[in-house]
């Protein structure tokens, strides 16, 4: 840290774009600096010793390389060998040396190129693919394309198009290939060619002959070996198999052949990368300062990559120097492949995966570039900074929300550099004189003037001081109110990264408020963070701006709090808000006073009782803690379900809940109820702090929050609150009646055990037996534990600690109170009851093929009461599979999370309220069909809650008795004014207006004129002609009626005009600001969920047996558009007529399902006479007509034809009476096939494969449910296990239009793209919803739009991304990374630098997106008009 300093830009640049390309062999000479001959990495210069002995030369090879032992007295000095690959004209490793090429020490010398000259060609394993590609379309004598002139010109137009994209031009060259494959004979030379393909590791051979069309040719080819089999009969077995090498010098003269047109075809750019260079003739060998040597003691530990230059260069040279003495072919051709392969290794090292084993791999040029460790993702994507720090995070309340408290110790370190002005001159010469050790202090001073840089440490801090100018920049130490940036890893959405202001206090931990810990989901076990610290003015603006907390108080989720009360502070306050809490003076005064820290401005509001005893309610404490004071305009309007809220009896308004369940709050004042996790916590936008950031702004509600989280800490402190043993102990009656229910689930199982056993247990829908009894003992089962856990609820004293967290929602739940106190109940494994582990049985402790609860996993003691021996191993078992659950969860999901990420991080809205990527191209005409940010939505989706909102304006501005009431009709008129002002024209586009009017039609005029007909007087919705200002309208209705009437529906014109306003003002703050990242967010949306998600989960859909996956595993399947997925499942309604009816659901059903006739046969024997063979099958009849199956002997027989069984129409008769007879086809007259055991063989094989031919239904169903719709209708539809949506759409009594499954490719091939887009967002959105996690529709609408915009649905995979995007970059910094290079490279693509992951890349801001959407836009200068010259007017 302490010579770091941040690196400012003298001028701004930008970079247009990236091209890549294929360096040539002059290209490559050009660019480097030395030729590489040596394979010595040192050369000792002998130094004369002591006893006048001289060391000879030497040097070594290897990676350890080490001076050479001499005597004593002789000593020797490494240098670089000039011409060896650490040639010190290739930059230098060491801070010693100067570079020979430029002249600069290591820290300033980038390093230079060299190179190997090869004394043979060789391939190279990055273009080896396309390499085979291009001689596949090429002659492999004339080197012309294998097309001819009409071919070449069709592939030319295609090509040629504008504006191809990457995927249709891989789309074009791929048809360019499949039609040269096809191709014999050579268009042009009339050559022979047949299939070029790999063999072996960088080899290609050429079989000219293996077309059958070939076989003359063949033929003359292998005659052409005649004369030399006379004289080597050995070559006879191997002349079969001979083929045409191709080998890199015959591959780099065809491609030097290539005309520059036929490139085109081939995809290249002639003037960029001709094939060529392909193929490697000189190596390019790396600047030293990417290779470093390591000096260790009297030795050197050189890189990977040097030890294998050096090998390749010692090869190279053996190779040059056996051709130029004459060498054996064998020997030549090993020399070759083995130099092939070092260079293959040298770019790739898995290219052959030999590595040793016990030895560590060598890592080439591409592993060093992809992987997470990689350049792109390690080095580029994301970096290590400075200005940073780290330690353990511990809780404190008394912070404010928008605090961290940090350590002075991390405070002196960590610096701002803040630049001096008149303003703060001695505020920074008081922080240098402070020095480098007193905080608040300084560590560096720069200089304006000269830009030199002193140290506090080593310098006069006192001079220092007085030297101060304004402009200069003074690197001061932390202080309080400085903004840094807080987070926490995982960073799973943008609230894991927020701003905070800072503390300066003692001791070693980051601290932070507890309320602030739901967004980074941390705890206190341990946790650590990160901190950052903004260098310069503009970071710190955007931070507490954008990032700060108050910002951030909802989750762009679904616009929920996330930031809000928690556990204790939820306890307290559920506590000092319970009705039967009472205070005195004192106690209230010293409440009140923990507020503010006794400094705010507070109003002691009256006593509720006044006699024999001035006392004040709990509730009284929480309303001054809404509104401290007469004089603050917050007045705060609620009514919302506290977490246990009790219904009261029928005819009674919810306020009188038994349970004071019912939370009423008017202009700040409680009412009733208590305040719990619903009210006060996270996760609800009806709450007291969700109301107060909708109506008054984030800083009210984190005022109110730090207020609470101050006065519950203290109070609660004061109180006390702790558990103890004597919590969980139960009463003798709750042990009595948990006893008593447990023995009597334990006689209903062991009954449903005795009535499967016999047969007797009706099956469950879609069920077997065993099926049905699971389903059945798990069902009693469970509802044993719930049960008592409802019994403890009722049980245990009020003052329980336990059941004051469960009950108030700070900590656990009924269940946890329940093992705690009761029974621990059932364990689950797998979705089901623990499975048998030895031979039928969960454990040698039970009989075997046992059933019974205790041998299935049923836990009926409490932890309180101790486990026993089995019941602690069941419990383990279910245990060790919530750990096992976490652990691959956590992989899955953050993979999932990545990939989204990749695939929507450039999406953004633009000034046209469109979305679109990065390259311009939309996605969405309008960002969720109506340009409304999910973080502002109200209610359910909607930006304004109008019924709340309604009730807030009647409470904030009340009719008085002088207020002139408006008629329903005058109503109606001012809405129809105001919203036909030019104030709403904003909101035309959508129907915002038609809502607002709908509401007011519904809730406040219908209201009115309901009630003013109830009493007698005139409705009034609409104005009569006649009537004017003056008119009565009150009818037959005497005073006390009108007086009834105004109460109830009194409406004034100024509160309709201050509602439509405040309508308006939550609709335009809603409204989605341009640049906003919408596929970031939407991506972490759906991610970060995913982290809450169980990762094997199986829902049963209606029906028992019926599992359909959810969670994680299906929200992969989704976003990988899988073609294959577990549970397929197609949802038919039926037509109108027929869902009321089962006999019609069961026909249909029948229908549908597939029947095979093995279940409808009754007797299926074969027969062999003198004259016949053939099987006989009886059909039941019965069992036909009580399926309801639509089949007859003779459809029977049709469908046995139609299966491949080789029968034709001779062979199989049916009759009406059910036989079937099935002959055997004809056989060709031999003994051998027309003997009568053989006739019975061929009868018995028949007769294996008849059952399984199916007569019934559709072919890809594998079966179908039919479900009793929830609700009165009774309504019925069918659940069909399976494919086949074009054939359940298609079935009689199935209403085509209503038919959907959760296959979206199979949906998208039926009905279409628009289809599976919906499929998609209905998919994820139930998905979610099972497991109680809302995401907004927007994220949802915008995933499906990216993955179906280009007219097919494209996984969020390699795959499916690389289709996507076609930025070489951002493909590289996702995965598969070399291979995007080198394609990019081949068609020397070009990369505009527009996304985000490229514009990171590169170092600059991310483009269209965020802050840097907006340009400034100056005016077109008005230029004057200038007057023709005379004698130019006169030539004209």
């Amino acid at each position: 840290m302490a010579d770091r300093h941040t690196v400012r830009e003298t001028a701004p640049k930008r970079l247009q774009h990236v091209l890549f390309g294929v360096l040539s062999s002059d290209q490559i000479v050009a660019l480097s600096e030395v030729e590489c001959t040596q394979r010595d990495f040192y050369h000792f210069t002998p130094i004369t010793g002591n006893a006048g002995q001289v060391t000879s030369k030497k040097a070594v090879n290897g990676s350890a390389v080490k001076p050479p032992a001499a005597s004593t007295s002789a000593a020797t000095e490494r240098e670089p060998k000039p011409g060896g690959v650490l040639d010190r004209r290739l930059g230098i490793a060491d801070k010693k040396s100067n570079c020979e090429t430029c002249g600069e020490r290591a820290k300033e010398c980038v390093g230079h190129y060299g190179y190997i000259k090869l004394t043979v060609p060789l391939f190279h394993t990055g273009y080896f693919r396309k390499t085979i590609e291009i001689l596949q379309v090429i002659c492999k004598v004339c080197s012309r394309t294998l097309l001819d002139d009409d071919q070449q010109r069709a592939a030319l137009r295609k090509l040629r198009r504008p504006n191809l994209d990457n995927t249709q031009r891989d789309r074009f060259l791929k048809e360019v290939v499949a039609t040269a494959k096809k191709a014999l004979n050579c268009p042009h030379c009339g050559s022979i060619n047949g299939t070029v393909k790999k063999a072996g590791s960088l080899k290609i051979i050429h079989e000219k002959y293996r077309a059958r069309k070939m076989k003359p040719a063949r033929e003359a080819f292998e005659q052409s070996f005649d004369h030399a089999l006379q004289d080597t009969k050995e070559l006879k077995g191997s002349i079969s198999r001979a083929q045409d090498d191709l080998n890199p010098l015959r591959a780099l003269k065809l491609f030097e052949c290539i005309t520059n047109p036929d490139c085109e075809l081939l995809g290249l750019d002639a003037t960029i990368s001709r094939p060529e260079t392909f193929i490697w003739q000189y190596l390019l060998v790396p600047p030293v300062t990417i290779r470093p040597s390591v000096q260790q003691d009297d030795a050197t530990n050189e890189d990977d990559l040097t030890v294998k230059l050096a090998e390749i260069v010692f090869t190279n040279q053996l190779i040059k120097s056996g051709l130029a003495k004459g060498i054996q072919t064998n020997v030549f051709m090993e020399q070759w492949d083995f130099l092939q392969h070092a260079v293959a290794t040298y770019i790739n090292s898995d290219v052959n995966n030999n590595t040793i084993s016990g030895q560590k791999p060598m890592r080439g040029l591409c592993q060093r570039l992809k992987g997470k460790q990689g350049r792109f993702r390690g080095n580029l994507s994301g970096k290590r900074v400075d200005f940073s720090a780290r330690t353990v995070i511990s809780p404190d309340p008394n912070l404010r929300i928008d605090e961290v408290a940090v350590p002075e110790k991390v405070a002196k370190i960590l610096t701002y550099p803040e630049r001096v002005t008149s303003h703060n001159l001695e505020q920074l010469r008081k922080a240098v004189r402070n020095g480098k050790e007193v905080h608040p202090g300084a560590c560096y001073v720069i200089s304006a003037a000269t830009g030199i840089k002193k140290d506090l440490k080593y310098g006069n801090p006192i001079e220092l001081a007085k030297q101060l100018r304004i402009g200069d920049v003074v690197e001061r130490h932390l202080r309080d109110d400085d903004i840094v940036l807080f987070n926490r890893q995982p960073s799973l959405h943008k609230l894991s990264i927020m701003s905070h202001r800072v503390k300066v206090r003692p001791w070693r931990t980051f601290r932070l408020n507890e309320c602030v810990c739901t967004p980074y989901n941390a705890d206190f076990d341990g946790d650590e963070m990160n901190l950052h610290v903004p260098q310069t003015e503009e970071a710190r603006t955007e931070a507490a701006h954008l990032m700060s907390i108050k910002q951030n108080l909802v989750t762009p989720r679904n616009g929920e709090p996330i930031i809000a009360a928690t556990q204790d502070f939820i306890t307290g306050a559920f506590l000092l808000s319970r009705r039967d809490k009472f205070l005195n003076r004192a106690e209230i005064g010293q409440i009140l006073c923990y507020l503010t820290d006794a400094e705010g401005d507070l109003e002691l509001p009256p006593p509720t009782i006044l006699r024999p005893k001035q006392l004040w309610t709990g509730k009284q404490v929480f309303s001054v803690l809404m509104r401290p004071s007469s004089r603050s305009s917050i007045c705060v309007n609620l009514e919302a379900k506290c977490r246990t809220f009790e219904a009261p009896p029928a005819g009674y308004a919810p306020d009188m809940s038994p349970n004071d369940g019912y939370l009423v709050i008017e202009n700040s004042v409680i009412m009733c109820g208590a305040l719990d996790k619903a009210t006060v916590g996270d996760g609800k936008k009806n709450s007291v702090f969700g109301v107060l950031l909708r109506d008054y702004g984030a800083d009210a509600a984190a005022q109110a929050m730090n207020r609470l989280s101050k006065l519950c800490a203290r109070w609660l402190t004061n109180q006390g609150f702790s558990i103890g043993i004597s919590d969980v102990t139960p009463g003798d009656k709750l042990r009595d009646e948990k006893d008593d229910r447990i023995r009597k689930a334990y006689e209903e199982s062991n009954l449903l055990i005795t009535q499967a056993a016999h047969g007797k247990l009706e099956n469950a829908a879609g069920c077997d037996q065993d099926q049905t009894l699971e389903a059945s003992i798990s069902g009693v089962l469970s509802r044993v534990r719930d049960k008592v856990g409802e019994i403890c609820m009722t049980e245990l004293s009020r003052n329980n600690a336990p059941l004051i967290m469960a009950i108030c929602g700070s900590k656990g739940s009924k269940i946890n109170v329940c093992q705690m106190v009761a029974c621990v109940g059932q364990q689950i494994t797998n979705g089901k009851r623990v499975a048998d582990g030895f031979i039928n049985r969960s454990l040698p402790h039970y009989l075997k093929k046992s059933k019974n609860p205790p041998s299935k996993g049923f836990v009926r003691n409490s932890f309180y009461s101790g486990l026993t021996a089995t019941e602690f191993f069941f419990h383990a078992i279910s245990g060790r599979e919530g750990l096992v659950d976490t652990a691959v969860k956590t992989a899955e999901t953050g993979y999932m999370q990545r990939r989204l990420m990749k695939a929507l991080e450039d999406l953004s809205t633009r000034y046209d309220l469109s979305v679109r990527s990065s390259t311009g191209s939309i996605v969405q005409f309008m960002y969720g069909n109506d340009g409304l940010d999910p973080a502002y939505m109200e209610g359910d989706g909607s930006p304004v809650e109008f019924v709340r909102t309604w009730q807030h304006i009647r409470a904030t501005v009340p009719h008085t008795k002088t207020s002139k009431p408006l008629m329903p009709y005058a109503i109606l008129e001012l809405t129809d004014r105001l919203l036909a002002t030019d104030r709403f024209d904003m909101t035309r586009h959508s129907d915002f207006p038609a809502q607002i009017k709908a509401f007011v039609v519904k809730h406040i005029v219908a209201p009115a004129a309901r009630f003013r007909r109830a009493y007698g007087m005139i409705e009034a919705l609409e104005k009569h002609e006649e009537w004017d200002d003056e008119t009565d309208l009150t009818g037959l209705a005497g005073p006390k009626a009108v007086h009834v009437v105004d109460q109830k529906t009194k409406t004034t014109e100024d509160q309709i005009a201050r509602f439509l306003l405040l309508c308006w003002e939550k609709y335009a703050r809603s409204m989605v600001e341009p640049g906003t990242a919408v596929g970031a967010i939407g991506a972490q949306s759906i991610g970060e969920p995913g982290t809450q998600m169980t990762l094997k989960t199986f829902h049963f859909a209606g029906v028992a047996s019926m599992n359909v996956t959810l969670g994680v595993p299906r929200i992969k399947e989704i976003i990988n558009a899988s073609k294959v997925i577990s549970t397929p499942i197609i949802t038919a309604e039926l037509l109108s007529d027929l869902a009321q009816s089962e006999a019609s659901a069961r026909v249909i059903k029948a229908r549908i399902e597939k029947t095979y006739l093995g279940e409808i046969a009754s007797q299926m024997a074969p027969t062999v006479t003198a004259t016949q063979a053939y099987v006989n099958i009886q059909i039941d009849m019965d069992t036909v007509s009580r399926l309801q199956l639509e089949v007859t002997p003779h459809s029977i027989a049709a469908s046995i034809l139609a299966a491949k069984l080789k029968l034709g129409k001779g062979n199989v008769s049916a009759s009406h009476s059910g036989r079937i007879r099935i002959y055997l086809p004809d056989d060709d007259g031999s003994e051998s096939t027309s003997s009568a055991p053989h006739k019975l063989d061929r009868l018995n094989t028949l007769c294996r494969l008849l059952p399984n031919v199916v007569v019934k239904g559709v072919g890809a169903c594998s079966r179908a449910v039919i479900q009793v719709k929830q609700g009165s209708s009774k309504e019925k539809h069918l659940l069909v296990e399976g494919n086949g949506l074009r054939e359940v759409m298609t079935t009689d009594g199935v209403d085509g239009r209503r038919v959907t499954s959760n296959h979206i490719m199979e949906v998208v091939k039926v009905l279409g793209i628009e289809a599976a887009r919906q499929t998609i967002i209905n998919e994820i959105g139930g998905t979610m919803g099972a497991h109680g996690l809302s995401v907004d529709p927007r994220h949802l609408g915008l995933l499906g739009d990216v993955m179906t915009c280009k007219g097919e649905v494209l996984g969020i995979t390699r795959f499916g991304v690389a289709k996507l995007k076609d930025s070489t970059l951002m493909l590289a910094s996702f995965e598969k990374t070399t291979d995007h290079l080198f394609d990019a490279a081949v068609y020397s693509r070009q990369d505009d630098i527009d996304g985000i992951s490229e514009s990171i890349i590169m170092g600059l801001p991310a483009n269209n997106c965020g802050t840097s959407l907006p340009s400034v836009v100056s005016k077109r200068p008005v230029i004057r008009h200038i007057n023709t010259p005379l004698f130019e007017r006169l030539a004209t």
